[in-house]
């Protein structure tokens, strides 16, 4: 496993990133146990999680796995906060009040003393960004966090917490957690460049844009049994599952058939060469998952092939609207009122 520098810090993580979203909804918890045994068995210590994956559970089976197998001090730990939590006024968004509360809720669920990395999960326009980060100020200052991240944000925000840590001498932001895979690489045009030039590390999210980068789906074919992602694909205005995937599944299938390799490793190792990533983020629901993301982990690609990806989905180019309708889902999911009985 390679080891790479996190951002601007002194902080090496492995090159591919374990999270941990379909803990609970997905995954039951002795599944979950042997993913993350299996996952730093095979060289992985980044492990990324969050406080609203199914509503504290993920972070829950996270903990009491590293405290089970006693590797929590060799993995470089993540969670996140912001999003919504409860029903209450004050129970989502980057104000002191939350932030606070959910750092504390954290620690509890991972049965750990520390975060290594946290998180902003969504954009909070809401709060303004020096109360925001003076309170992340205090969290680092008590050890309850050691470094600061956020997910999902615009350039245009990220410039300004940079800005304003450089004023005060409050953290800066060392990693950003974006959507980023082959059917969408809109986040080329300005975020990886600006991450790049200050310091802060690429882990991307969904580097198989929700499965449709996974093979199980070819140009007209029937979707598998037990595979929906042709309809979960286009609910809530997504439209990831189109003609115009489908013809890049077509196209990027020959790349990865001559590795012998499958489209999602394929996938995956393409984001672990682009500029700027750090780590991509692997979602496994079973050890297999996991087993085949790692052997991504294993795979050079060479010039010759980087290339012929850019000549079939051009950089910062886009077949679906991937990026931008998850940031405005998350938007949506994270309010009391959608997200059902607590």
């Amino acid at each position: 496993m390679e080891y790479r520098q996190l951002g601007r810090s002194g902080v090496r993580v492995s090159k591919l990133c374990l999270g941990t979203m379909n803990f609970g909804p997905s995954t039951e918890e002795d599944e979950a146990k042997r993913i993350i045994d299996e996952g730093i068995e095979g060289g992985i210590n980044f492990i990324d999680t969050a406080d609203v994956y199914a509503r504290g559970v993920s972070e829950e089976m996270t903990g009491k796995a590293l405290v089970e197998n006693g590797h929590r001090d060799d993995v470089v730990l993540a969670t996140k906060g912001v999003a919504t939590m409860g029903r209450g006024p004050n129970d989502h968004g980057a104000s002191r009040y939350h932030l606070t509360r959910a750092v504390e809720a954290s620690l509890r669920r991972l049965q750990t003393d520390r975060i290594d990395l946290y998180y902003l999960h969504i954009t909070d326009i809401d709060t303004p960004v020096d109360e925001i980060f003076d309170t992340l100020d205090i969290l680092v200052r008590q050890g309850k966090i050691l470094y600061v991240a956020c997910s999902k944000w615009p350039v245009t925000l990220i410039m300004e917490a940079l800005w304003l840590a450089d004023k005060h001498g409050w953290p800066r932001i060392i990693a950003e957690q974006p959507p980023y895979n082959l059917t969408d690489r809109r986040v080329e045009r300005d975020l990886v460049w600006t991450a790049m030039r200050h310091g802060i590390g690429l882990v991307p999210f969904g580097p198989l844009a929700g499965g449709v980068l996974s093979g199980v789906y070819r140009k007209g074919q029937p979707a598998p049994e037990g595979h929906k992602f042709k309809e979960v694909g286009q609910r809530d205005g997504h439209k990831r599952y189109t003609e115009e995937t489908m013809d890049l599944v077509e196209k990027l299938i020959p790349l990865a058939e001559a590795r012998d390799i499958t489209l999602a490793e394929f996938s995956l190792a393409w984001l672990m060469h682009r500029p700027g990533v750090t780590a991509p983020i692997c979602g496994p629901r079973t050890v297999e998952h996991l087993r085949s993301s790692l052997k991504a982990a294993e795979v050079e690609l060479t010039a010759e092939e980087m290339t012929r990806v850019d000549e079939i989905i051009e950089p910062g180019g886009n077949v679906t609207n991937y990026c931008t309708l998850h940031e405005r889902m998350c938007r949506a999911v994270n309010t009391p009122e959608k997200l059902g009985p607590f």
